[in-house]
């Protein structure tokens, strides 16, 4: 009962008062710290939280004044919060009008909640309506939502024609006539930019036009002068090393078109150039087509309603049966699982990512990653210090140390026995204020 009326008045104090209100000192006590570096978990643990920011981690107990609340972490595991570094958030308006004609936010807002409920603090949106996904970035930041820290693109930016084109990105065919473009796309303040170089011709795909690599290369400078990272959709060796030597800061995808040579593995070992995962992606097609039972699962459960669980059972799940992609992409899978395994051996850096938009997406990818032969331990330090790595925010978040921000998840069990014990999560806490799951506007129902 004090645990539970101490998460009450703590959501209280955050959701209420925007920027600056913060939680009360909180240590955490007798816990083991799985801190995401990769290091070996540590039993015993005590950790104390000032606001918004972790002040010290000890092995063993210290003293404190009596204003502190404290949480008894024995028998649990405190991991930093998880990050998502490849989201579409749910909620914009269909630019095609096939699916949506109007936006949505709640659909947003409630995706969002999702995150939260599955220990997912932070992510990347790398591609959405600027508008949408901005004004929810705006909201997160000044504690009007319940929302995990929103990193944002807004539109993406491309050559006409290539992947991703869409009526949101900007597109740009010279330089330097792109600069006014670019200005405007940067004005937004994107947190991260997004282009693409793919020209497809692979699967079930046509070719497309290609994005110019002197062009890439004069809008990552012209970012990168800014301040702002950059990333790049690319599938194969090929184009991944060419965006790389056009000086990309990250790579939104594995590459899946084939096998990785030993050479390529070790350019990404030498460059440390954050590559994220993305398996879920493609691996959700024949999931669906073939095991749609794992829906009810609680955290799908909870992330989607009643009605779509329904409809992805048996409208959606017909249509990936009768794809071609589905059953391609299953395929390529396993081949991307092995590219990862192979750059994370060999001392690159692999960041957790899904290309979807709901909280338990980012669990199924920590099963592929351990699935691929990564070790659950190594899988954790993908899901927060390097995905952190990823989005620049290595001195911020994803990492259990004094002076980081307080976004930790409490688990009942040992995520590094067995990876599926990530879903087992006692408690989230994002700036040192515990959340209240319960009281989150999912689209589903919060497991009892």
């Amino acid at each position: 009962m004090i645990r539970t009326i101490f998460n009450i008045a703590v959501v209280s104090a955050v959701f209420s008062g925007g920027e600056g209100a913060y939680a009360a000192s909180v240590l955490i006590e007798n816990v083991t710290v799985i801190d995401g570096s990769g290091a070996p978990a540590r039993a015993g643990s005590f950790v104390l939280i000032k606001d918004d920011r972790i002040a010290r981690v000890d092995d063993a107990p210290f003293i404190q004044n009596d204003t502190v609340s404290r949480i008894d972490g024995q028998g649990k595991y405190l991991i930093p919060g998880l990050i998502d570094t490849h989201v579409h958030l749910r909620g914009a308006a269909d630019p095609s009008g096939h699916k949506r004609k109007k936006a949505n936010r709640r659909d947003g807002e409630q995706a969002l909640a999702s995150y939260l409920y599955a220990g997912v603090t932070s992510i990347y949106d790398a591609g959405n309506d600027p508008d949408f996904i901005f004004s929810l970035r705006e909201d997160e930041r000044e504690g009007k939502i319940q929302s995990p820290r929103i990193f944002a693109t807004g539109g993406i930016v491309t050559y006409p024609g290539s992947h991703g084109a869409s009526p949101y990105a900007t597109l740009v065919d010279d330089w330097p006539e792109a600069i006014p473009a670019l200005e405007a796309h940067a004005s937004r303040k994107p947190d991260l930019v997004k282009f693409t170089l793919e020209e497809r011709g692979w699967g079930a795909r046509p070719l497309i036009p290609l994005l110019p690599i002197d062009l890439l290369q004069h809008m990552v400078e012209f970012y990168n002068d800014k301040g702002v990272r950059t990333t790049v959709h690319t599938s194969s060796e090929l184009r991944a090393r060419e965006a790389i030597f056009a000086g990309v800061d990250t790579l939104a995808h594995p590459v899946i078109q084939g096998p990785v040579s030993d050479s390529f593995v070790r350019l990404m070992a030498a460059k440390k150039i954050p590559m994220a995962s993305t398996l879920t992606i493609g691996e959700s097609y024949s999931r669906l087509a073939e095991h749609p039972e794992y829906l009810d699962e609680p955290l799908y459960k909870a992330a989607l309603s009643a009605t779509e669980i329904q409809n992805l059972k048996t409208e959606t799940r017909k249509e990936y049966q009768d794809r071609s992609w589905t059953w391609w992409m299953k395929i390529m899978t396993p081949i991307a699982q092995e590219n990862l395994k192979k750059i994370h051996a060999a001392g690159g850096v692999i960041a957790l990512a899904t290309d979807q938009t709901s909280g338990p997406a980012a669990h199924r990818e920590m099963e592929l990653l351990v699935a691929a032969g990564i070790a659950p331990i190594d899988v954790l330090m993908i899901a927060t210090h390097n995905a952190a790595r990823f989005l620049g925010k290595e001195n911020e978040v994803g990492l259990i140390a004094p002076g980081m921000k307080a976004d930790l998840v409490l688990l009942h069990a040992d995520p590094t026995e067995d990876i599926n014990n990530a879903k087992l999560i006692d408690m989230v806490m994002k700036d040192g204020a515990v959340i209240d799951r319960a009281s989150l506007d999912l689209a589903g129902a919060a497991a009892q």
